[in-house]
């Protein structure tokens, strides 16, 4: 059986989904026998395009926030020490250079 079927989620198969019910409409014989199949796998059809377009919009937009996280820590991290991280690097070595004494004393 499928999952809820929300049609404002699944809106592209309305017509799938209130064919299918007609059809379980109907008599329980025909339902039991298979007539209603093709409705029903035409509207998993549906369900599964649906339900796959919209994990790679979720993932593209995913992406997409991930990206400007990237760029705004980036240009966080250049505000604070300079392009290329200079200043850091510099800051680094010189708690190198402090290290390498203080071990040579």
């Amino acid at each position: 059986m499928h999952p809820q079927l929300d049609k404002n989620r699944f809106d592209t198969c309305e017509k799938l989904m209130d064919a299918l019910e007609e059809c379980h409409r109907q008599e329980f014989l025909k339902q039991i026998l298979g007539v209603c199949n093709f409705e029903k796998d035409e509207l998993s059809k549906c369900l599964h395009y649906t339900r796959v377009n919209d994990a790679k919009e979720r993932i593209r937009i995913s992406r997409e926030r991930q990206k400007k996280l990237q760029e705004n820590a980036k240009r966080a991290e250049e505000e604070t020490y300079g392009k290329n991280a200079y200043l850091k690097k510099m800051i680094e070595r010189e708690a190198e250079k402090k290290l390498n004494q203080d071990q040579g004393k």
